[in-house]
């Protein structure tokens, strides 16, 4: 058997695939844009069939002509995202409806009316939200008469489940992490008829809950020139939280990507948050399941995306840090990035964003800058939602491709207070998974072991000790997400 293992890493912007070993190493790569469209305000949608074809592109080029050395695949993804396909002929039946998408707002709201929250929190940990799959499914249910048409052969399922069905000419299964992110799966790793009712989403469209690692299936021969083990998936944010060793309850990561999302470790009991943060699985091996607590903000990194494509400020992503390096600071200008509403601790799915305290003096700088500066007020608000809860952070790991600007870096460690941890490959997700793959495929015993040998030292950032705005600056984005609200 090879060291080696094929990570695809299928996101919300692009698909990608490399080569790690089991040491830690990367190998070739590629990577390719996905489509994405916007055809009613609030809707975001994706071409599943797109998506596979990318991907399976994407891996063939990583591999090369090394398939030989491959021991296995780990496999991550954008969570909450939700494909429709037929389970005969395989192809997908309907557009992928994006975790973004916010169709379903009202639809949350009349089941929060009737005072269902509690009770779907206490079983799934979650609130109720758009963000989550199931009313996803029940809309596209509604609406879309090829799916009712489609019978017992109708196939759902988030993304793994998608490529991992594409992959192997037929297995529908779905990882615990994933699972739990669609409103349907319970705490104790089950689908749960209640919530099927509930929603109404049919139990048999649904895939199998499996193990994040182990054998979990063969990918046809003719993908790779032969069969390769599937053997370890989990969700995005999970194997980016595994990738940065985040094993002992209190370890705490956050990755900065599309979105920005934060998760303490918690242990073998799930928490309880009274303020509005989710309960969430964090892996499963051998039916046994690892919990966090999750705070998911819905718009970082795509604000850097829209500040470029949109509004032209800059050329290029990198040149986003150099601009806001030529200000002192925001010169009191506040983006609040609700372009999608908003996520913890306010699941506010109505509200939009907005760009404050602006003057004849504001330049492209200060607004680079306010964007950088709001994804630090948005964790430190999550801060406080978790230390409400009892869990106080002590230092925070950050991964994801805006972790690489050390401009926000050293302002979330001046901000919160804490040590920065930062490491030597932010694409913690991809390690992660690649870490999943090695315990599934025996090549390393346990997930401890899998971070010995394969996660590296990272750098250091440390509050600014004369940081004298700290409150001031939490004050002000306080009034500015209340401005967003009360509109």
């Amino acid at each position: 058997m090879g060291d080696t293992f094929l990570v695809i890493d299928e996101g919300t912007s692009s698909t990608r695939a490399m080569l790690i070993d089991a040491h830690g190493r990367t190998g070739p790569m590629a990577q390719r844009s996905l489509t994405t469209n916007y055809p009613s305000p609030g809707w975001v949608e994706q071409d599943a069939e797109e998506i596979w074809r990318l991907t399976l592109e994407v891996a063939r080029q990583a591999i090369g002509d090394n398939a030989a050395k491959v021991a296995g695949i780990g496999l991550t993804n954008q969570r909450e995202t939700i494909v429709f396909w037929d389970r005969q002929s395989g192809a997908a039946l309907a557009p992928a409806i994006v975790w973004q998408d916010r169709r379903t707002a009202d639809a949350c709201a009349v089941l929060r009316e009737a005072g269902h929250e509690p009770h779907v929190q206490a079983i799934t940990g979650l609130l109720l939200d758009p963000y989550f799959s199931a009313t996803k499914i029940r809309w596209a249910l509604d609406h879309m008469p090829e799916l009712r048409a489609a019978g017992d052969r109708l196939c759902v399922g988030t993304i793994e489940s998608w490529l991992v069905f594409r992959l192997t000419g037929g297995l529908h299964v779905s990882d615990a992490t994933n699972a739990s992110r669609t409103q349907l799966m319970n705490l104790r790793g089950e689908w749960d008829d209640e919530l099927c009712e509930l929603f109404g989403v049919p139990r048999a469209a649904l895939p199998e809950i499996v193990d994040c690692a182990g054998p979990i299936g063969f990918t046809l021969p003719e993908h790779f020139g032969r069969p390769i083990a599937i053997s370890g998936m989990a969700g995005e944010q999970q194997a980016a939280a595994i990738g940065q060793g985040c094993f002992t309850p209190g370890d705490t990561k956050a990755t900065y990507g599309t979105g920005a999302f934060i998760l303490t470790h918690a242990g073998d009991v799930p928490p309880v948050s009274a303020h509005r943060l989710l309960s969430t699985v964090a892996w499963q091996l051998g039916d046994k399941r690892r919990y966090a607590l999750e705070g998911s903000l819905f718009v970082a990194g795509q604000m850097i995306h829209w500040l470029r494509d949109e509004l032209g400020l800059f050329a290029s992503s990198g040149e986003c840090e150099a601009l806001a390096r030529s200000v002192e600071n925001s010169g009191g200008v506040q983006i609040v990035p609700a372009f999608a509403g908003l996520g913890a601790p306010h699941w506010q799915p109505q509200a939009r964003g907005a760009i404050l305290g602006l003057t004849l003096g504001t330049g492209r700088g200060e607004i680079v800058r306010a964007a950088l500066e709001a994804v630090a007020n948005q964790s430190a608000e999550l801060q406080r939602a978790f230390a409400a809860d009892g869990v106080c952070w002590s230092r925070l790991k950050i991964d994801g491709g805006m972790a690489a600007n050390g401009l926000l870096a050293q302002d979330l460690a001046s901000l919160l207070g804490i040590t920065v941890e930062r490491p030597a490959n932010v694409e913690s997700s991809t390690l992660g998974a690649a870490m999943l793959g090695a315990v599934g495929s025996g090549m390393h015993a346990t997930l401890e072991a899998a971070a010995a040998a394969m996660c590296g030292a990272g750098e250091e950032f440390v509050p600014d000790s004369d940081y004298a705005d700290r409150a001031a600056r939490i004050e002000r984005w306080d009034r500015a997400v209340a401005a967003v609200i009360s509109v």
